[in-house]
């Protein structure tokens, strides 16, 4: 495994969030490999978002009728692996309301650049569902527990 750039990581997800705030369409496809994937909970249409430029469109259709801006609040980038953690707030100031959560993030060890996002929020578990987890996100296939240990 190549060395871990640690600033380098941070440094493209602060590039990714200015691209959001300013809706800045290449420069948020820059931040990808071109067939990234952003997960999220469930709730949201069209989900997951599939590809860079899908995720480019959404975010900017989010700063033109919500209002989105985002601030980071924290960031951890692995040591040993290529990948990073933070947590954000996302801004909607057109419905005078923000949401927190926390984003993991994979990056493509050639490129350097995103190869996927899973958006955990900090909100209310949904009652109607047994598990409550990323819709369409490969949890078996990832080696992720189904079930409580015994």
């Amino acid at each position: 495994m190549a060395a871990v750039d640690q600033a380098k990581y941070a440094a493209l997800i602060r590039r990714y969030f200015d691209a959001c705030n300013e809706a800045d369409y290449d420069k948020l496809v820059s931040c990808f490999t071109p067939d990234a994937v952003h997960y999220f909970p469930s709730g949201l249409p069209d989900i997951p978002w599939r590809s860079a430029d899908t995720i480019a469109r959404k975010w900017q259709w989010c700063v033109e009728n919500l209002g989105s801006q985002w601030t980071i609040e924290k960031i951890l980038v692995s040591h040993d692996s290529h990948e990073a953690v933070i947590e954000w707030t996302h801004w909607k100031s057109k419905a005078g309301t923000a949401l927190r959560g926390d984003q993991w993030y994979v990056f493509d060890e050639a490129s350097g650049l995103i190869r996927e996002i899973r958006a955990y929020y900090a909100s209310p578990a949904q009652k109607d569902v047994e598990i409550n987890e990323l819709v369409d996100f490969d949890y078996e296939g990832r080696g992720y527990h189904l079930a409580p240990k015994a």
